[in-house]
């Protein structure tokens, strides 16, 4: 008989903290260097050195806390975790234990079967290790080299409660939590830069079974999409070893993709396998109730709360609101078109359509276009004033995505004025007509499709720029009366 089980997934996310400086060193935070020259004595634990708190990352993850439904703790301290690896200086990491700065939150995330509250277990500030570059695969590398310059750049870790229960759900979670770090800019989570690395701890348990499976820990997975099928691969690799009699072994595991497979790396560690301490050299923090208020109130508006704002300001249905709130830039970009031409619809269509179409075909941000929501607006004026059709305005909108004209400016430059005058529309009216004998017979037999190729025809003699809606009337007015 097949045991039906449920699975349980709880995630450990690390995100960079968007400051210049380490957390506690002036070294530069800046990616990209060349090795080990973002470097100096404290981040690279000589001895003799002393830390110092970078009072930006504390109010980041504060921020953080806030923003996802956490008690700030009032009193909060460091401590060191000690483990021996090659990226680690000091061979210990000054994180913190049982009093990290923020407990007990939650987000909202999208499902199936609706919304889901996903618990946050607690966020706490660290410093990052230094990077190892491996000569081959990571489980079959012939050597490997260090970059210290990672080395004390700022991260908080967010760690979430077991609470999903499908690799999907896991991507939703991640999904959401990527969009409010980058509404408050307290980190970049480029996962390609290494701002947004992801750990994974899962277990599977018969369903009604209240006790935990024994779970793997899921490292060096470099996607949202790799995260998933890291879980998807995992999950059915635990079902097989209890399908065979044998029991899940507790140990961390890494994501091949190339092979698309996990492969064990070592024993998963405990807490008291790091031996924390209380970090000696760095005071205890106590944190103002006054300055968490103020940073409570600076917050910016976040995504959740934006997308229902879309939706009950500018009338736009939930899906359209859903998509412009992806991104900060993109709700901007949003918000400055609507500004420009008040019509939310209208604008939401043109960025949901042609410029994310653009923007893929391109490979780039919205920062990175040229294209303004006042260009938008600008662009949708002069088709309002029949000055381009709505099929130039296609030809309009990609000049100025590339490069940041006004749309005046381009309609001058490549003569792509809307033809309105009558006259001439009706002399190129009449030369197709009689160039289509067929086309005309088919419509005065009460074929009316065929009155489409005759306009087609006419746009095509104008190379788009006649005006569709005189052509119509025309050839209506001479074929159809």
């Amino acid at each position: 008989m097949s045991v039906e089980y449920e699975v349980v997934i709880g995630l450990e996310v690390h995100a960079q903290l968007a400051t210049e400086s380490k957390i506690f060193c002036d070294c530069s935070t800046e990616f990209g260097a060349a090795p080990n020259t973002h470097v100096c004595p404290v981040c690279l634990g000589l001895p003799g050195t002393l830390p110092v708190l970078n009072k930006k990352v504390l109010e980041y993850a504060i921020m953080a806390g806030l923003a996802l439904n956490c008690e700030i703790s009032e009193y909060s301290k460091f401590d060191r975790k000690n483990y021996f690896y090659p990226d680690l200086p000091k061979a210990y990491q000054i994180s913190q234990f049982d009093l990290p700065i923020c407990e007990h939150g939650s987000i909202e995330i999208e499902t199936e079967e609706g919304k889901k509250e996903i618990g946050i277990t607690r966020i706490h500030m660290e410093e990052d290790a230094g990077k190892l570059i491996h000569e081959g695969s990571i489980d079959k590398s012939t050597g490997s080299l260090v970059d210290y310059n990672r080395t004390g750049v700022p991260l908080i870790e967010i760690v979430s409660e077991p609470d999903m229960r499908t690799p999907a759900e896991a991507r939703a979670y991640l999904t959401q939590l990527k969009k409010v770090l980058e509404y408050l800019e307290v980190s970049d989570c480029n996962m390609e830069e290494g701002s947004l690395r992801c750990d994974a701890n899962v277990s599977i348990r018969p369903v009604g079974q209240k006790e935990f499976g024994t779970k793997a820990e899921l490292k060096n997975m470099n996607s949202f999409k790799a995260v998933e099928k890291a879980l998807e691969y995992e999950v059915e690799r635990q079902k097989r070893v209890l399908g065979r009699g044998d029991e899940v072994v507790q140990e961390t595991r890494t994501w091949d993709d190339s092979l698309n497979k996990t492969i064990s790396m070592r024993g998963k560690e405990e807490a008291h396998d790091y031996r924390y301490f209380p970090e000696p050299d760095l005071v205890p923090m106590e944190v103002d109730k006054e300055w968490v208020k103020e940073l409570s109130d600076s917050l910016p508006e976040l995504p959740v709360e934006k997308m229902k704002r879309f939706v009950t300001e500018y009338g736009l249905p939930q899906y359209d609101a859903e998509v412009l709130t992806d991104t900060k830039a993109l709700a901007e970009l949003f918000e400055e078109g609507v500004t420009a031409y008040d019509d939310p619809k209208g604008v939401s269509n043109w960025i949901m359509g042609d410029f994310l179409r653009l923007m893929k075909e391109e490979n780039i941000a919205v920062e990175e276009s040229k294209l303004s929501g006042e260009l938008l607006g600008k662009m949708l004026q002069l088709m309002d004033a029949g000055t381009i059709s709505s099929k130039i305005a296609k030809t309009v909108f990609k000049e100025m995505f590339k490069t940041g004209k006004d749309p005046e400016t381009i309609v001058e430059e490549k003569g792509l004025k809307q033809i309105s005058d009558e006259s001439k529309i009706e002399e190129i009216v009449d030369q197709v007509i009689s160039e289509n004998p067929e086309a005309v017979e088919d419509i005065k037999s009460g074929k009316g499709k065929a009155i489409g190729f005759l306009v087609g025809q006419v746009m095509k003699e104008t190379r788009g720029k006649a005006n569709p809606g005189m052509v119509n009337q025309l050839l209506r007015d001479k074929l159809m009366d």
